[in-house]
């Protein structure tokens, strides 16, 4: 490979024969990890996914990761998780989908923590749809950080070999608020500290990507009412579209502003994102997704200060 183009993401995982690709804030957010998760098949290696889930899981155990199948019993209107396994199996490739019920960080960690024993997991890989697990938490905007924050939490306490956090859809968090000059001053802070380890592009060409782009559609079939905003921003992105396109007919309505940014992937080593954290330390002991929110707002009234919102001078 030219050094000019290594990746430092990339050669962490080189070393790794089992990983998990795990979605950090619910929703659809590891469908943001399929073309990472070809990629590693393709290489060799064993791979599994998993997320943080919304679907309601009515006989799940605190603790414990559900595992779901195109097969598995729960909600016809939302289970991003059953419809990526159907759709994996109409690839030929039967594995389950992991889902973590949404909780506080104890049981969390706890859930991971028995199945990197049972995978025997040696690298895993969060992946946020949209880039606020970036923030610090004394940022004005922190989009929606219960659930970024509470993964992070959790796969900061496992032992494995790798722990990396992809981000993926610069922009799409102005919707919840989040201002990105912010997210580029937490990138900015950790290419200081040697901790930022690459961006790279999702280009429709590659067939990695034309097969997450396939996962995606096939379960915006499943029920329109629910398609995932942020993987259709990203698609739309990938697709060379502009400006104020809509994808889904969920965002009619508002004012979208697809670009190019979207479709580029930003990697980071996972423990220096939780060490500049000002409020990762204040969930270790939470129970709830409740008990979560309430400890991040308790650690912000402490704050002397909020970062105002700023504008990117471009």
């Amino acid at each position: 490979m030219i050094d000019l183009i290594a990746n430092p993401f990339i050669e962490r995982l080189e070393k790794a024969r089992r990983v998990l690709i795990a979605g950090a804030g619910g929703g659809f957010d590891v469908y943001c990890g399929l073309p990472l998760f070809f990629a590693l098949r393709d290489a060799g290696k064993e791979v599994h996914l998993a997320n943080l889930s919304f679907t309601r899981f009515e006989h799940a155990t605190p603790g414990e990761a559900v595992q779901v199948t195109g097969d598995s019993e729960g909600p016809e209107e939302y289970f991003p998780e059953k419809w990526l396994s159907q759709w994996l199996c109409l690839e030929s490739i039967e594995q389950p989908v992991y889902a973590f019920p949404r909780t506080g960080v104890r049981p969390l960690t706890e859930a991971y923590q028995k199945l990197c024993e049972k995978l025997q997991l040696d690298a895993i890989v969060l992946v946020d749809g949209g880039t606020d697990s970036l923030m610090r938490g004394d940022e004005i905007g922190l989009g929606t950080p219960e659930e970024d924050l509470a993964s992070l939490a959790a796969v900061h306490e496992q032992e494995v070999i790798e722990k990396l956090l992809m981000c993926v859809g610069f922009g799409i968090d102005a919707f919840h608020g989040v201002c990105h000059a912010h997210f580029l001053e937490s990138v900015a802070d950790l290419a200081a500290s040697g901790d930022h380890l690459g961006t790279f592009a999702l280009l429709r060409e590659c067939p990695h990507v034309s097969r997450y782009l396939e996962a995606v559609e096939y379960a915006c079939e499943q029920n329109v009412t629910v398609a995932s905003i942020v993987n259709t921003s990203i698609i739309s992105a990938i697709e060379g579209k502009f400006g104020d396109h809509h994808h889904s007919r969920r965002t009619i309505g508002s004012t979208l502003w697809i670009n190019p940014l979207m479709s580029l992937c930003w990697c980071f080593d996972l423990a220096a994102v939780v060490n500049r954290s000002l409020v990762i330390p204040q969930l270790k002991n939470t129970e709830t997704y409740r008990d979560v929110s309430s400890a991040i707002e308790e650690a912000r009234e402490r704050f002397d200060e909020i970062k105002p919102r700023q504008a990117i001078p471009v």
